[in-house]
């Protein structure tokens, strides 16, 4: 029985820990949205920068790949 005590302390403690990481990221989460907003307020296209943001957050090899297929898919089309 003391095992299932300790375990079921154990379990407890981490999903205590989940649900405090949760609520910080429910913040930082409305702190970007409050970012995004003061940016459309002056004048920035939220989309675009949304798109910057992603686009910085991958490696130069998978960025180029993107691009290079955006172009593929772009001439295919017709949209240059």
């Amino acid at each position: 029985m003391a095992d299932d005590n300790v375990a079921a302390d154990q379990l407890r403690l981490l999903i205590e820990r989940i649900e405090r990481l949760e609520e910080e990221k429910k913040g930082v989460a409305d702190d970007i949205k409050d970012v995004y907003g003061e940016a459309k307020a002056t004048g920035f296209d939220t989309k675009t920068m949304r798109q910057v943001v992603r686009l910085r957050k991958m490696e130069k090899h998978a960025r180029d790949e993107a691009d290079a297929l955006l172009e593929t898919y772009r001439n295919a089309l017709g949209l240059h």
